[in-house]
């Protein structure tokens, strides 16, 4: 028996590191068994360098037909769970056909990879960068290994950033003018506005501000989308009157953000909206929608 459960044993270990593993800054994931791992993160069109080992199995050779490391970009739609959609792929040879006796060390390097989209876990996506090495062998099925890294990319401060002004209200009833100080938000910004009443019929009795994420992935009857709300903020408690001004301040810096994604190959889209929110003394919800821009802010050097 116990020849039997070593015949499904790997025939060797493979281990994946980094040149600069120990320096490099790392980033937090939650996998997919909801265990959390620490992964070196990178930005686009920075070099991958690092060292593929393989170490077989004490006493036994290791047969193969080649040895490739590649750099793939992939998506996958959790309705279409397994498949996974490359808009990045590299490859590297490692190693010609032969056979390994001993612990073997092969070095990679990707130069100046090109990687356009932050990596995203979502409720029904995720795009992930990962290194896959593989070991082809004839007639037994190939020995794969993965390595997973972290992308995130920074943007310079827009030159352009309209404020947003509007007005909403109900006929005869509710008239309310409406401002933000800009349409674009970093991550760590402060959403900094007023709101204005020109009339008040309805007795209100608070008023509280939403962020909302809206992640859509698929397309046409395909499509699926979930929204979460990740924010609320009270802005007002009590009833307004005529001519009153509600100041808005709000942080973004304790909420999970990511960057706006648009279309992202197709496949997804994660947009992001404030949500305005009047209750009356009834309890009748009446709703503002606006959609933002939220972007990554290049650090300072």
């Amino acid at each position: 028996m116990n020849y039997i459960i070593g015949a499904f044993k790997p025939p060797c270990h493979i281990t994946i590191s980094f040149i600069d593993g120990k320096t490099r800054k790392k980033a937090s994931i939650k996998k997919e068994n909801g265990q959390t791992a620490i992964v070196p993160l990178f930005q686009s069109l920075e070099n991958i360098v690092g060292e593929v080992s393989i170490d077989p199995v004490q006493g036994k050779k290791l047969e193969h037909t080649g040895v490739k490391i590649e750099l793939l970009g992939q998506i996958e739609l959790y309705f279409d769970r397994g498949n996974f959609y490359d808009f990045t792929s590299l490859v590297r040879e490692l190693d010609v056909p032969g056979e390994i006796y001993e612990r073997k060390t092969f070095p990679f390097e990707f130069s100046s990879v090109e990687m356009p989209y932050e990596s995203y876990n979502g409720v029904n996506v995720r795009l992930r960068y990962v290194l896959k090495v593989t070991i082809s062998r004839n007639y037994v099925s190939n020995i794969v290994e993965y390595q997973d890294f972290w992308v995130r990319n920074y943007n310079p401060a827009p030159t352009i950033n309209n404020s947003i002004k509007m007005e909403v209200g109900i006929e005869d009833c509710l008239h309310i003018e409406f401002e933000y100080n800009k349409s674009k938000y970093h991550l760590k910004d402060v959403i900094i506005g007023k709101i204005y009443f020109l009339l008040v019929r309805i007795k209100l009795k608070n008023m509280e501000l939403e962020i909302r994420r809206r992640e859509s992935t698929g397309s046409g009857p395909n499509t699926y989308v979930e929204t979460e709300t990740l924010a609320k903020f009270e802005l007002m408690d009590g009833a307004p009157v005529r001519g009153e001004s509600i100041p808005i301040r709000l942080f973004l810096s304790p909420y999970e953000l990511t960057p706006t994604y648009r279309n992202i190959n197709n496949k997804f889209s994660v947009k992001y909206f404030l949500n305005l929110v009047l209750v009356d003394e009834e309890d009748r919800r009446y709703f503002k929608q606006q959609e933002i821009t939220v972007y990554r802010l290049q650090e300072a050097p």
